[in-house]
């Protein structure tokens, strides 16, 4: 082997070694940087969302960094069913939620103590498929409702059926994933259903039927909780009451500028379209207080 062949090989093999260092180091940083990250996502307050109107405060908050420029780091866990949240909750990955008092009074029942922060503008809506040429809830008399069973949609919508008295049974149908119960009315796939907002707005855009309203019901049963295990940590009670400061800053903001200035966020958060955003309906956001005795009543 001449010199020059023996040169080579030497710097090939010097080439093989720095390399593997540069793999073992960049393992080994990777290493680090996710223990960094579940460092910083342990020691921040973790909320449950679902891709709905109510939660806007906190989207907001999140994605212009108000909360981490006021000395809380807010991590979201976005779910497209209620049901996530509450085992995310149950189970101690999450210090709160995003939800309704049907759900939470549930949980508190099945022993996860909970702590109510502030009642939400959350509202439904009954809406018919524009093929099911329904007008009323009295004609939904063998028909089928998607909603979700121990929620704020199972509540009203044996309250809809109690009070219309269909000739008939009503079949309600468990549909878990806010999105995919509004893909199933835009695809005909049910015959009426009940949503939150955006996602009424958008049926309604599709010339879908509102049979309810419970706006006009003077229904408010959303609701953000966080575990009293987890407040009984003093930092834990110092990043709640930060939270609390910045989310009525939130609402505060929403209701002088107009949901519509959020849009990027709403279609970021919500996954709603243009259209949808445009017609969204004028929406305040309360500050944070208590729910009212009379809802927590109804969701006992």
């Amino acid at each position: 082997m001449n010199n020059m062949k023996l040169c080579l090989i030497i710097a090939l093999l010097a080439v093989l070694a720095s390399c593997g260092a540069d793999v073992e180091k960049q393992r080994r940083l990777s290493r680090e940087q996710r223990k960094a990250l579940l460092r910083a996502d342990s020691a921040a307050l973790k909320i449950a969302t679902t891709p709905t109107m109510d939660c806007l405060p906190l989207f907001v908050g999140v994605a212009d960094s108000c909360f981490k420029q006021a000395g809380v780091d807010v991590h979201l866990r976005q779910c497209n069913a209620q049901i996530d949240g509450d085992t995310l909750i149950a189970n101690g990955y999450v210090e709160g939620v995003v939800s309704d008092l049907v759900r939470t009074e549930r949980l508190r029942r099945m022993g996860t103590p909970l702590q109510y922060v502030a009642a939400t503008n959350a509202s439904w809506q009954l809406v018919a498929n524009r093929t099911a040429r329904v007008k009323s809830v009295a004609q939904l008399a063998e028909k089928m409702i998607a909603m979700t069973r121990f929620s704020a949609t199972d509540y009203l919508a044996d309250l809809a059926v109690r009070e219309a008295k269909p000739k008939g049974d009503v079949f309600r149908i468990q549909v878990n994933d806010v999105q995919t119960r509004l893909r199933m009315l835009l695809n005909n796939e049910m015959d009426a259903m009940l949503l939150p907002e955006p996602q009424a707005t958008t049926a309604r855009l599709w010339k879908n039927t509102v049979l309810l309203d419970t706006k006009s019901k003077d229904i408010r049963l959303g609701v953000i909780a966080f575990s009293e295990k987890a407040m009984k940590d003093a930092d834990r009670k110092r990043q709640l009451s930060l939270f609390i400061k910045v989310y009525n800053q939130m609402c505060d903001s929403i209701n002088k500028n107009g949901v519509r200035h959020y849009a990027p966020v709403i279609a970021k958060y919500m996954g709603a379209d243009e259209k949808t955003i445009n017609a969204l309906p004028n929406m305040k956001y309360p500050h944070a207080s208590a729910p009212r005795q009379a809802d927590l009543e109804r969701a006992k």
